[in-house]
């Protein structure tokens, strides 16, 4: 599947503003710091990869915008503004910097610990975190994502994660309910991310029951369907059954 990877690769970087921004105006949502954090991920995992010269440019360029736009508290928002902060946009920021460092791009270590003590300080009394520092409750979706923040700023086995972890295995035997509550897939694409990096009993429990609820949930024609649309949550399910195979620089251990 070369030539469709190269394309998407084409349109990612064509999408990427002098600025380093990368988002598609036409497209855009409410939320576009989102379509950047991926969009750098994608470009780090790219160029980790190849080391293609003009993949490195952008990449640099989309970095720079995510340390330069992080707010007071230690995270990230809808926009590329030093604003406000949520866990979910703060997600998808440290990982695409991890991807980036992991890929020889430099990253300071302030913007690390900052995101690190922004994540910590999202986190409930339950182990899960709720979306804004002000407070709010534990979900899912977004604890799983919260996990993965920590592990991506390089913390393990402390308190926190251990806590976060907790929280998250107690819906493994909800795993068939998932069409009852919002963001499946975004929830079980970073709760497989989370489990992979714990490794062990964790991961050994979590992987089969969630390969098996996908498999039962693809539709005859193939696809996964998801109200955001089919093709994001095929996309999401197939990452999901792929971790094991250990070919994404972003989930080798």
């Amino acid at each position: 599947y070369g030539g469709q990877i190269e394309k998407a690769l084409s349109y990612v970087m064509e999408n990427t503003s002098p600025s380093g921004f990368v988002t598609v105006a036409s497209s855009s949502t409410h939320g576009p710091m989102y379509s950047h954090g991926f969009g750098t991920l994608f470009l780090a995992e790219a160029y980790g990869m190849t080391h293609r010269p003009e993949i490195r440019e952008k990449l640099q360029k989309a970095v720079r915008l995510i340390i330069d736009c992080q707010n007071d508290e230690g995270g990230w928002r809808y926009q590329p503004v030093k604003r406000d902060a949520d866990i979910s946009v703060t997600i998808c920021q440290i990982n695409a910097l991890r991807a980036a460092r992991n890929a020889g791009l430099y990253v300071p270590r302030e913007t690390v610990d900052a995101c690190l003590r922004y994540v910590k300080k999202c986190q409930n009394p339950d182990g899960g975190f709720r979306y804004m520092l002000p407070g709010g409750p534990s979900v899912f979706p977004r604890s799983a994502a919260g996990v993965v923040a920590l592990q991506s700023a390089g913390e393990y086995d402390t308190k926190e994660v251990r806590d976060g972890i907790a929280y998250v295995r107690q819906f493994a035997k909800e795993l068939k309910l998932g069409s009852h509550y919002s963001h499946y897939f975004y929830g079980h694409y970073y709760a497989a991310q989370a489990m992979w990096i714990r490794g062990g009993d964790d991961w050994n429990s979590w992987y089969p029951a969630i390969r098996n609820e996908l498999i039962r949930r693809q539709s005859s024609g193939g696809f996964w369907k998801d109200s955001v649309c089919d093709e994001y949550g095929t996309a999401m399910a197939l990452i999901v059954l792929q971790i094991p195979n250990n070919f994404l620089p972003i989930f080798q251990r």
